[in-house]
């Protein structure tokens, strides 16, 4: 018997939910963390709370019931900007993020641009997203001198009739 996997939107008002997100994005964000060389990242700083006043919209990466990855984001006047996409480290290398990014291009169709930001230091992340056909917009500095890096990937869609 095989793997049952589900992509789905998850209801963050649920706590309990909420905190099986968070027990996916700690761990997978220290390890960010170590690659920027900074603890100082908000989603290290996340609670229950946080997640379930934050505004975006939750989707999870399932394996046996288990959520193993997840992006989160927001879309306002035709842009979606992704604020969380983040796989636990046990499920590092299985391309679960690649097929939460293609998920969200799929299903969702009211924007014409995704942007998203990472850490300058997280080469891993970068790389994933231009391969991904992200170009970089720009580098910001913000609070303790990190580097953050600004991603965007544009659409041109077609309407069917």
């Amino acid at each position: 018997m095989g793997e049952i996997v589900i992509i789905k939107e998850i209801d963050i008002s649920d706590p309990q939910v909420a905190k099986e997100v968070l027990s996916v994005q700690i761990p997978s964000y220290q390890v960010e963390a170590e690659l920027i060389k900074s603890y100082d990242i908000p989603p290290l700083n996340d609670t229950i709370k946080s997640l379930q006043q934050s505004g975006e919209f939750f989707y999870g990466y399932y394996i046996n019931e288990e959520l193993c990855g997840v992006i989160s984001l927001k879309i306002n006047k035709g842009i979606l900007d992704i604020h969380r996409l983040f796989v636990h480290p046990n499920h590092f290398r299985k391309g679960i993020a690649k097929l939460l990014l293609e998920y969200i291009q799929t299903h969702l169709r009211e924007f014409e641009t995704i942007t998203v930001s990472t850490g300058s230091m997280n080469i891993p992340a970068i790389n994933f997203y231009k391969k991904s056909g992200f170009t970089k917009v720009k580098e910001i500095m913000v609070d303790g001198g990190l580097s953050i890096t600004l991603l965007e990937k544009k659409y041109k869609r077609t309407h069917q009739p």
